[in-house]
């Protein structure tokens, strides 16, 4: 008898693609087969997934990018991916579907729908993206990473947290050093496609920090592919030992190294800092639909791991004032990292990975 089969969906984004890639890492272990739907855009970020996981890409397309052209034709790709994926469903009769949000996460969740598959969603944020939120109340379970979330009438749904990547939970836990008067590392993150705001403003106000601590400071910083020679020059300029790149691939270790973490407020970044425990400074990203970065953030800055700077607030003399404060108060950090540690949630994964087979076992 073949191991069960799970799809997977989900969207371009660290985000939506770093949880499913948990999942992914548990379920293989489990005995499960496992597949990984999404679009061209989507399997760029799927570098991360282990090798025996398959990738389908599949025809979708978003309401919200595009011109004219692009916005008319789009219900026609998303109809002939939602075909597509019926005809292939029911050749091969998944056991399961988990919906992680994004466009490319449409059409799965709509054959499965169509085909009474059993079927879930797990949403990271504190309010639910378009295709999680119209797909909430459709599926037989809503795992939800933030919480309270912000749902549909008629939903269920239980808090799980969001899964981190096997790399994250290796470091969970991890002991913090506190600041101190030796080197120090400040790690700058964007969300996986990095963060023009914090490219303009962080060099600028590290570079304001006062002499004796900034000469212990060595900055990891991710940054936009077209804005890395730009920020990389700042940074020398200013005499700072600072290794920019567009993405980190060993973003875990370079957390648990990290005296004090600069990050937007998105759900997967969250969950691997309380995961491995660290402070951090968070500037929601403004544009985030219905405001979700803010309410992502509410847990760590409410349980004192973290301080929120809002974007429209955000400037050089006001980061640098944060940013001195933590690693002024070497006591206050490492409250902070605790604090955060407590609010982790390592075993997310294998807490989803449990409902997954308890529905697919319902559902056969």
């Amino acid at each position: 008898m073949s191991a069960p089969l799970l799809i997977i969906a989900a969207g371009g984004t660290g985000g939506h693609m770093f949880p499913a890639q948990a999942l992914a890492e548990v379920m293989l272990r489990r005995g499960w087969r496992v597949r990984l739907s999404t679009d061209a855009r989507g399997a760029r970020y799927a570098g991360g997934f282990p090798h025996s996981v398959e990738i389908v890409q599949v025809a979708s397309a978003t309401f919200a990018r595009g011109g004219l052209v692009n916005r008319l034709l789009a219900p026609f790709h998303i109809a002939g991916g939602i075909l597509g994926t019926v005809v292939r469903m029911l050749r091969e009769r998944p056991a399961m579907v988990v919906g992680f949000g994004g466009y490319p996460s449409l059409p799965a969740l709509a054959a499965a729908t169509i085909l009474r598959l059993p079927r879930m969603v797990h949403e990271q944020n504190g309010v639910p993206g378009r295709v999680n939120r119209l797909f909430a109340p459709r599926v037989d379970l809503v795992a939800c990473g933030t919480w309270p979330a912000t749902l549909p009438e008629g939903t269920t749904a239980e808090h799980v947290g969001n899964p981190v990547r096997a790399a994250v939970r290796e470091r969970a836990g991890a002991p913090y050093i506190p600041p101190g008067d030796y080197p120090m590392s400040l790690l700058v993150i964007g969300g996986s496609q990095g963060a023009r705001i914090l490219s303009e403003v962080v060099p600028g106000a590290i570079a304001a920090l006062p002499e004796e601590m900034l000469r212990n400071i060595r900055v990891s910083h991710q940054a936009r592919e077209e804005d890395g020679a730009r920020v990389a020059r700042a940074y020398a300029e200013a005499g700072i030992d600072a290794d920019v790149q567009p993405f980190f691939r060993d973003v875990a270790r370079r957390i648990s190294e990290a005296q004090l973490v600069i990050s937007r407020a998105g759900a997967s970044s969250l969950a691997d800092l309380a995961a491995i425990g660290r402070p951090a400074i968070l500037i929601p990203y403004a544009a985030a639909a219905d405001d979700h970065q803010s309410a992502n953030a509410r847990g760590l800055v409410g349980a004192g791991a973290a301080i929120l700077i809002p974007e429209r607030r955000l400037d050089k003399a006001t980061l640098a004032t944060q940013i001195a404060a933590v690693l002024g108060d070497p006591k206050g950090a490492r409250l902070m990292a605790e604090a955060a540690r407590l609010q982790g949630r390592p075993e997310a994964a294998e807490r989803l990975a449990d409902l997954v087979e308890d529905l697919a076992t319902k559902g056969t």
